[in-house]
């Protein structure tokens, strides 16, 4: 069975093809286990550090924009894909031809080259809870309409709709999943908006500096990477039936706020890990992160079987047991 992974050389990529690679069981076309045995890393840039030298494992980098390259990629040996490529928040919120180039064009690329094959794959498309904004209720629940309020929410919410509507021609078997924002992110700090989230927890834990942009009030709805590796293998061995028509879920999380997270610091790392962290407001990341709903009732995605973490410590205890070993090849 072949699979390949969008995005596959970011973080989630990554550990989903680690995780895929030392557990290689999924769900074939034919609805039955089987083994994966091929797996393919897409990505606009070339995987740094390496990915795992695996005989099963292939590297391909190209634009996700690009038909072609897009074509050669997904085959009719494609069981199953997971397309996680994308430009991140506040990225496309600055470059909004990039943001709509990947975000939009990429995903209709890629569901259109998985209709035109010989049977409908799987298809596991990372969303995200920028779906809703504006005038909120104080808790989110799975009756809750998107209200996208930047351009890669409207890009995720308008991908949520494709996948349900190919799924309701029959061209893919979809499913896509809300992802609270994802911490502690092991690596660099990247353009989100969100990335100061893992930065005030991994950099102090590994020994440097962090710098927090916005207030100490501020809250965000996150899920361990541990917990959403899970959750992308979980999505995809659910039968189609468990989805009903409605192809999207909301996936269990817990809220945490700035000085939550700062408590959960350091409870761990002591008062040397929570005095390298320090404030330097910013207007334009405080403005995205006050526009992102950050406490939700996921009720679906419980009956599901996904999965939240139990609270800060966990996540924070996840980085240390497994990224934090790891975390010094990123630094000079």
């Amino acid at each position: 069975m072949k699979v390949v992974v969008t995005g596959g050389t970011g973080m989630i990529g990554r550990k989903l093809i680690d995780s895929l690679l030392a557990t290689p069981e999924l769900i074939d076309r034919d609805g039955n286990k089987a083994e994966v045995t091929a797996i393919t890393a897409f990505d606009v840039v070339a995987p740094n550090p390496p990915l795992p030298d695996d005989p099963r494992l292939t590297v391909v980098t190209g634009e996700i924009s690009d038909a072609a390259a897009v074509e050669a990629l997904i085959d009719d040996d494609t069981d199953t894909v997971f397309h996680l490529a994308a430009v991140v928040s506040a990225q496309a919120e600055e470059d909004f031809d990039l943001g709509m180039r990947v975000n939009l064009d990429g995903t209709r690329i890629t569901l259109e080259r998985c209709r035109a094959l010989d049977h409908a794959p799987r298809v596991v498309y990372a969303s995200s809870v920028a779906a809703f904004g504006g005038d909120m209720p104080d808790v989110i629940d799975d009756s809750v309409t998107p209200n996208p309020q930047t351009t890669y929410g409207v890009t995720k919410v308008i991908g949520e709709y494709l996948i349900d509507d190919y799924s309701r021609k029959g061209f893919i078997d979809g499913r896509a999943l809300r992802l609270p924002t994802i911490v502690v992110r092991p690596g660099r700090p990247n353009k989100a908006a969100s990335t100061w989230a893992s930065s005030i927890l991994r950099e102090p834990l590994a020994g440097h500096a962090a710098v927090c942009p916005v207030t100490e009030e501020s809250k965000m709805w996150m899920l361990s990477p541990r917990r959403v590796v899970e959750s992308f293998r979980h999505a995809q061995v659910l039968d189609g039936e468990a989805w009903g028509p409605h192809r999207v879920v909301n996936l269990p999380g817990i809220t945490g706020s700035v000085t939550e997270s700062l408590q959960a610091l350091s409870r761990a790392g002591g008062n040397s890990a929570r005095a390298r962290v320090t404030f330097e407001h910013d207007p334009f990341i405080q403005e995205i992160v006050d526009g992102w709903a950050n406490t939700f009732k996921t009720p679906r995605g419980l009956e599901m079987g996904f999965k939240a973490d139990t609270d800060l410590d966990e996540i924070v205890n996840v980085f240390l047991e497994d990224d934090l070993p790891g975390q010094h090849v990123y630094y000079d």
